[in-house]
């Protein structure tokens, strides 16, 4: 027996489409009363909710976490068990049921209210318990599930899914949360290594910084270049300011010149004008310059243009940076 997979894909997708849509036009003063509570909260936002409202809690919590609310998950099971202590009367309480009648949930809420915590409800019905109980409501209801028996969980929590994403982006907008922040608290990441990673981090220093001086012969500094790995040379002044660098790239121009490279020093074939970058610029910066100006290393200098450090493509490469 064959099945059209993709048609019951699409209808799927078409349902839950609608039903997060129509969030939009459920927002009300309700929403910003939600937010006000959280951003004005001392202590933590505290999800709670079972079974599926649950999962998306647990997701809800971390998004809440990495985008500048500080918030975790309590499971309403553990709660009665010990986990309340968890929560103070500074934190507020945000408690996702789509029936907003789940047993382990409401057996939870007459601690958090004699406690004084703010609770805020996210249910699929304006009329239950927990609509009724909680100090905002947020209503998440949607007409039918995808499910064809419209029983299982589907529609109900993309539309909880949903709304928790905007509460967590109109905090962020509010608090003026920015990528630095959210790099922050990403530090593994890619956007972390992007937007905390520093040239600094990254450079050949010291003992392993490919440099000679200007007297230096062309043979020598070819050395350096070999013993250092790096496809390039920093050639400095006498004063130890960058005067010029040396590339692999120039080596290979080099050949079309009419020049005797055995009885010539480095400062006749150096680049006096080099592409630079400042210490403490960030190593995403520094791949922008490279890509941009089709080059394949950059000398790191300090405020006196004396070098620090130098790397290649293949180091942004090996920190993840590209």
């Amino acid at each position: 027996m064959s099945h059209d997979h993709i048609s019951v894909g699409r209808r799927v997708l078409d349902i839950e489409a609608r039903a997060v849509n129509a969030l939009k036009d459920s927002l009300d003063e309700q929403f910003s009363a939600a937010c006000d509570q959280m951003l004005k909260a001392k202590g933590r936002i505290i999800v709670t909710g079972m079974g599926k409202s649950g999962h998306v809690g647990n997701k809800l919590a971390a998004t809440l976490a990495s985008t500048g609310t500080p918030s975790f998950f309590v499971h309403p099971g553990e709660a009665s068990h010990g986990d309340l202590g968890m929560i103070t009367p500074d934190d507020v309480v945000l408690a996702l049921s789509n029936s907003g009648e789940t047993a382990e949930v409401l057996a939870i809420l007459p601690v958090i209210k004699r406690k004084g915590t703010v609770l805020i409800g996210m249910t699929g019905r304006p009329s239950s318990t927990l609509a009724q109980l909680s100090d905002v409501h947020l209503t998440v209801a949607v007409d039918e599930e995808a499910c064809p028996h419209n029983l299982a969980p589907t529609s109900s929590t993309t539309a909880a899914l949903a709304m928790g994403d905007a509460l967590a982006i109109a905090l962020l907008e509010a608090r003026g949360f920015t990528a630095e922040d959210f790099a922050l608290s990403h530090p593994g990441g890619s956007l972390g290594r992007r937007l905390l990673l520093k040239v600094d981090d990254i450079m050949h220093a010291g003992e392993a910084l490919p440099a000679v001086s200007t007297d230096t012969s062309f043979s020598d500094a070819l050395l350096e270049m070999t013993a250092k790995g790096l496809g390039m040379t920093a050639v400095t002044a006498d004063d130890g300011t960058l005067a010029g660098i040396f590339t692999d790239g120039d080596l290979r121009r080099l050949l079309d010149r009419d020049l005797d490279i055995r009885k010539a020093s480095i400062a006749e074939v150096m680049v006096t004008d080099p592409i630079t970058i400042a210490t403490g610029h960030l190593a995403a910066e520094a791949l922008q310059v490279m890509e941009s100006r089709k080059i394949n290393g950059l000398v790191v200098l300090d405020a006196d243009r004396k070098p620090l450090g130098a790397f290649n493509m293949q180091d942004l490469l090996r920190a993840g940076v590209v």
